[in-house]
């Protein structure tokens, strides 16, 4: 939803494969049918990922390594705010581990 689907429109529209990494797979899939008819683009494709648990991360960074052949575009638009403090069962501030933690380690462990 919001500017990381329109973000994913444009990609789409100029044709690139689009990995869309959502948390949630019923809200994803509907996020990728509607950019692939908006597009005719069949090249959108979801991936699940969690950032506020480093091992979705890095289970999601090894699969795109692994699967993909090149990656030339990274946003980096997944956040939450206003949750209670919860602590992650990696022993992390909720907030922060979605926010800052998971999205420095994608990137980390994208880089290649």
């Amino acid at each position: 939803a919001g500017i990381g689907k329109c973000v994913a429109m444009d990609l789409a529209r100029r044709n690139a494969r689009t990995i869309l990494a959502c948390r949630s797979q019923e809200r994803g899939q509907a996020a990728v049918e509607e950019i692939r008819a908006a597009t005719g683009n069949p090249a959108v494709v979801l991936r699940l990922l969690d950032t506020g648990s480093l091992a979705s991360v890095r289970a999601f960074a090894s699969a795109v390594l692994r699967e993909e052949s090149r990656l030339d575009v990274l946003v980096n638009n997944a956040g939450v705010t206003g949750l209670p403090f919860a602590i992650t069962s990696e022993g992390l501030e909720q907030t922060f581990a979605t926010n800052y933690l998971g999205p420095f380690l994608l990137t980390n462990l994208l880089l290649g």
